[in-house]
């Protein structure tokens, strides 16, 4: 569970991974401080994927994780997820932003670059992604990632999500970034591993060796 003040250093945002049931993802939930959870649809259709996220949604909310879908904000109004992850150009982020304004967050992925960073942020989502869902597959996480939200904390006041690697030492690698949160998926959640024993480690590490952010 969460602890009703969270650390002022770099969080976890955890990431459904495709094939995890929804007791596998809720196990984390037990390992310590959890900011948010992202769910993608993984390949499931609506209605098995809308099934999956509704055992998740009240069990993660009521541990104080907001819960956020990927991609389809008809499923996020029907489960009553906290926001949406939207991978898209300026003008369907744009859209999606105006649409949804005061009922859920809006969170940005997809830029590779500076310049599609700078003009995703143009619309003010409430937090920009830097990775991609399946593709923390190597120890470390992906060194474009780890330049793109150095900059960005040093430069965007919006906060960042950066994409963890497998290996879960690599959050120190991101918190020392200077990002808010660190998205980890594979280091958690995958075969052999004890979901809430994994996020326990994590914060330890993050208590132990990431910067604190100024009040």
């Amino acid at each position: 569970m969460n602890d009703l003040t969270p650390p002022n250093r770099c969080r976890i945002v955890l990431i459904a991974p495709p094939l995890a049931t929804a007791e596998h993802v809720c196990a984390a939930f037990d390992g310590g401080d959890v900011a948010s959870l992202i769910l993608p649809d993984n390949g499931m259709d609506d209605a098995t994927f809308q099934t999956f996220a509704e055992k998740i949604v009240p069990i993660a909310q009521a541990a104080g994780i907001a819960v956020i879908i990927a991609g389809d904000s008809r499923i996020a109004g029907r489960v009553h997820a906290d926001g949406i992850h939207v991978e898209a150009n300026r003008q369907e982020l744009a859209e999606t932003i105006e649409r949804l304004a005061d009922k859920m967050m809006v969170g940005a992925g997809g830029a590779k670059t500076r310049d599609d960073a700078l003009e995703l942020g143009e619309e003010r989502p409430d937090y920009m992604f830097f990775g991609r869902f399946g593709y923390d597959n190597k120890p470390e996480p992906h060194p474009r990632n780890l330049s793109l939200g150095q900059w960005w904390a040093q430069m965007i006041q919006i906060p960042c999500i950066v994409m963890a690697g497998s290996d879960l030492a690599s959050v120190e690698t991101v918190a020392a970034t200077g990002a808010e949160f660190v998205a980890l998926s594979s280091a958690v959640f995958a075969d052999g591993l004890d979901p809430r024993a994994a996020v326990a480690a994590a914060n330890a590490l993050l208590d132990e060796t990431a910067p604190r952010f100024e009040d």
